[in-house]
């Protein structure tokens, strides 16, 4: 039997993420553990996983070497970073990775780097003929915009402090407002994710776009797959474009007709849930790839007009529960040797 252990960093709320690959070494018969690490003992990841780990902020100087430590005490063959701020981390480090026979499976560092700025991503698209929202940096905006804009921070996540700028009236206030503000014309039509899977190589393995009908914090609440070739056609062109590795969300709007691309996030989506329950199951494609076996391409191979809707799920602890499923990795590995 197969053996793997997963470590999915900054676990937080991706409590479906943790469910998705544990039911995925289930089914591929692979003999494993999915383990999470996190700033916080209230994640309710840290609770749900097979193990969990405290770690030190991503900023930290340490984080990588406590990262290691767990791989090490866990026998981590596969790990899966989450949130933008450690993306251009572990992309450098997947050599470092790749040296104790541990696959960090992430986009390069170049790449995420160019997808966590959003003005960047826009203008390397756009010079390579990719349809890509029009951005501006406050002294790059014209005289004499054109309205609306939507103005957001130059690196973020979230959705948080973007906003639709309707008139010149509001456009002072909200570049003083916004910290590093990055300005786009506003397009005016449906929103969608498109969900990709890249192999080692940046060749797409499966490709799946929703529409975000509702949007709670900047995560899809309710929305449904769609069958559609120019969004599939969008996102292998991105891919053309970008060193892509890992999971992919490539978020966009249609207007007359033509997809436009706002925004890149070279990471698991907070809505690949759906992508997932319609057959674009990403974290089983990823761990057979991690254990060298053939994972041929599946594009536009999933579930038409599939809905989610989502709901708030809690999670009751004692004091004493928050008092151990997580420790410092230090300590904890030193007591496993």
């Amino acid at each position: 039997m197969a053996s793997l252990n997963v470590l999915i960093t900054a676990g937080s709320r991706r409590v479906p993420l943790v469910e998705a690959f544990r039911r995925s070494l289930c089914e591929l018969n692979v003999d494993g553990s999915v383990i999470v690490s996190d700033v916080d003992v209230l994640s309710p990841t840290v609770h749900v996983a097979d193990r969990a780990y405290a770690v030190s902020s991503c900023s930290s100087e340490d984080y990588l070497a406590e990262i290691e430590e767990i791989c090490d005490a866990e026998r981590i063959g596969l790990v899966v970073p989450t949130i933008d701020e450690e993306l251009p981390i572990f992309g450098a480090a997947r050599s470092r990775f790749a040296a104790l026979g541990v696959t960090v499976f992430t986009s390069s560092r170049r790449t995420a780097e160019q997808c966590n700025d959003k003005y960047e991503t826009c203008r390397v698209l756009r010079a390579r003929d990719v349809p890509a929202a029009e951005s501006f940096l406050p002294d790059t905006l014209p005289a004499e915009p054109s309205f609306p804009l939507f103005v957001k921070p130059r690196f973020g996540r979230g959705s948080v402090a973007a906003f639709h700028v309707r008139h010149r009236r509001d456009l002072e206030f909200f570049l003083s407002y916004v910290n590093q503000p990055v300005l786009q014309d506003y397009i005016d039509g449906p929103e969608f994710t498109i969900d990709m899977l890249c192999d080692r190589r940046g060749r797409p393995l499966s490709i799946v776009p929703r529409e975000r009908i509702v949007i709670r914090a900047g995560v899809s609440d309710r929305g449904r797959t769609v069958d559609d070739p120019r969004l599939v056609d969008l996102a292998v062109a991105c891919a053309d474009v970008f060193e892509f590795c890992g999971a992919v969300n490539i978020q966009c709007r249609l207007a007359d007709g033509e997809p436009t691309v706002f925004e890149i996030n070279p990471r698991y989506s907070g809505g690949i849930p759906l992508t997932i329950a319609a057959g674009g199951d990403f974290p089983r494609m990823m761990i057979e790839l991690v254990l060298g076996r053939d994972v041929r391409p599946r594009i536009g191979v999933f579930d038409r007009d599939l809905w989610m809707t989502n709901y708030e799920s809690p999670l009751f602890l004692t004091s004493e529960e928050l008092e151990m499923p997580m420790r410092s990795p230090m300590p904890r590995l030193r007591e496993a040797v």
